[in-house]
């Protein structure tokens, strides 16, 4: 099957400085992708060349099987970092506005911003101001603006800034309901709860560089169960030199530690019983914001 985008050997740089380096992923029909990445990795400037506000300066880039067109482009829904909200205008005209934009007619364009506000308790605030909404309301008629016109491919720029735990449910209800649907849905954020939760694959970058891409089961399989949760009485400070262990963080009552290559579960137990008491001793699959903090940090 053809896959939604796909990129290859994608570079892009801004006067002289390499934003984008040799990138390649590609985007299943159907799937929810995450991508992910320190501030200042790339992941801005990826997704603009994905909407034709930038174009790459070497590799490949294909939409829905073709080059890159302004007409392949109605078919992408776009939720910017940035809001492109008109303040002053009320959120009903912005929504009718922006619908037309995509070739709705304004009757159209009013029933369905009219029907997602009221998914996303927007709907008593169409006739106010964009300026008098809280940064998290301004945010849902973002997305709103963002699923006018029934979109094939979604992409969205750190979709959950602002929102509070109710509203990203509603959100992540949303997309859940987008991809049973058969929509592509591209999104980048720090949540790493939120990816966890929803994303079939993911590809992380960092300086412009793919390091980490893949099912994002098979991404933390391959991470094996070598790391560890640890709390002892005293603190578990004197892992932090040990020969087995990669990496240590401390959370003052527990200590997390990923162990090097070969080290035995059981090793590293029977050095903490040697310094004291053992209060809690867990082996697990480490979580996608270790493995991002390791991979990264390593890069």
């Amino acid at each position: 099957m053809t896959p939604t985008v796909a990129l290859e050997g994608v570079t892009k740089s801004f006067d002289g400085v390499v934003a984008v380096d040799r990138l390649s992923f590609a985007i299943p029909a159907g799937h929810i992708f995450g991508l992910l990445g320190p501030n200042g990795a790339g992941k801005t400037s990826t997704i603009r060349m994905m909407v034709g506000i930038t174009i790459p300066d070497a590799g490949s880039l294909r939409l829905f099987g073709s080059s890159l067109s302004r007409k392949l482009l109605e078919r992408v829904g776009y939720l910017p970092e940035e809001r492109g909200l008109y303040r002053r205008m009320s959120v009903i005209d912005n929504l009718t506005f922006l619908g037309e934009l995509k070739g709705l007619t304004s009757a159209d364009a009013i029933a369905a911003s009219r029907s997602l506000a009221s998914r996303l308790a927007v709907g008593d605030w169409l006739t106010r101001r964009v300026e008098e909404l809280s940064k998290g309301m301004q945010q849902k008629v973002q997305f709103i603006a963002t699923l006018l016109g029934e979109p094939e491919f979604v992409i969205m720029d750190e979709p959950f800034s602002g929102l509070d735990p109710i509203a990203t449910n509603e959100l992540k209800d949303m997309l859940v309901e987008l991809k049973r649907a058969g929509r592509t849905i591209l999104f980048s954020t720090h949540r790493m709860d939120q990816v966890e939760k929803l994303c079939d694959s993911i590809c992380l970058i960092n300086r412009g560089r793919a390091v980490l891409s893949g099912a994002l089961g098979e991404i933390k399989a391959r991470a094996g169960r070598s790391f560890v949760q640890i709390e002892c009485e005293g603190g578990a400070e004197f892992l932090k030199h040990s020969p087995l262990v990669d990496s240590f963080r401390s959370f003052g009552s527990y200590a997390e530690v990923s162990l090097r290559n070969g080290a035995d579960t059981q090793q590293i137990l029977e050095e903490s019983i040697a310094h004291g008491r053992i209060l809690r001793f867990e082996v697990m699959q480490p979580s996608l914001e270790q493995i991002f903090i390791e991979i990264v940090g390593k890069s």
